[in-house]
């Protein structure tokens, strides 16, 4: 059995609830406009809108390893890690590693694209256009609506890389990211472990992302 003197308790449950949310609702929301049911699109949609909003502002209000500044590195320390051999002894960063950082900003990028194009998209018919397609013309609704359709295809090809990278650290390196995510611990992490935000930090973030989604679902029409 796996030492629990190794173990680090490294991902907190918001940050683990979004993580998994995201992959819910991402596929829930390919199968309702696959099949027509845009009104649940449409809410499955908001209800994104709020989780990014969350991880955006939780991104510098959160705790230590859901913090940017805690798992953005620069080139260069991107590059050592690349050329790290297994052999060596550094300690395993705590939370992402170099490369894992800049590849959830990546897939925040492009989950950002996809909510505010779909906000934007008309259709062609008109009816089933995003909350704040009003504020566009027709030709830059159906820009956005292209821009939605060409990048969750990107999206989806960023998110089967992200997956061949966590078997590729399954097989070869024998770390269990997934289960990571799941229980929130990780294996012979590096540093003193995870450094919780206060409670009052985490019922900010969920207040501004409800508040600005709701704002976004009306339209901002008061």
């Amino acid at each position: 059995m796996e030492d629990a003197a190794a173990r680090r308790y490294v991902w907190d449950l918001p940050t683990r609830l979004f993580h998994w949310g995201i992959v819910v609702l991402l596929g829930f929301s390919w199968w309702c406009a696959e099949t027509g049911r845009m009104e649940w699109h449409y809410r499955s949609g908001l209800t994104l809108c709020a989780l990014v909003l969350f991880r955006l502002v939780w991104g510098f209000t959160g705790s230590s390893t859901a913090r940017f500044s805690g798992f953005v590195k620069g080139p260069r320390t991107v590059w050592r890690y690349v050329r790290q051999k297994d052999g060596e002894t550094q300690p395993l960063p705590l939370g992402h590693n170099p490369i894992g950082g800049w590849s959830v900003l990546v897939l925040l990028g492009l989950l950002t694209l996809q909510i505010v194009t779909g906000l934007f998209a008309v259709d062609l018919d008109g009816l089933e256009s995003g909350p704040l397609s009003y504020l566009l013309d027709f030709d830059r609704g159906r820009t956005a609506a292209l821009i939605h359709e060409v990048s969750f295809n990107v999206l989806l090809a960023v998110s089967a890389i992200h997956v061949l990278a966590i078997l590729f650290y399954l097989v070869v390196r024998r770390r269990n990211l997934t289960w990571a995510m799941v229980s929130g611990y990780q294996r012979d992490g590096g540093g003193e472990g995870l450094v919780r935000a206060p409670l009052w930090r985490l019922v900010l973030a969920i207040v501004i992302a409800l508040t600005v989604a709701y704002a976004v679902s009306a339209g901002f029409r008061f």
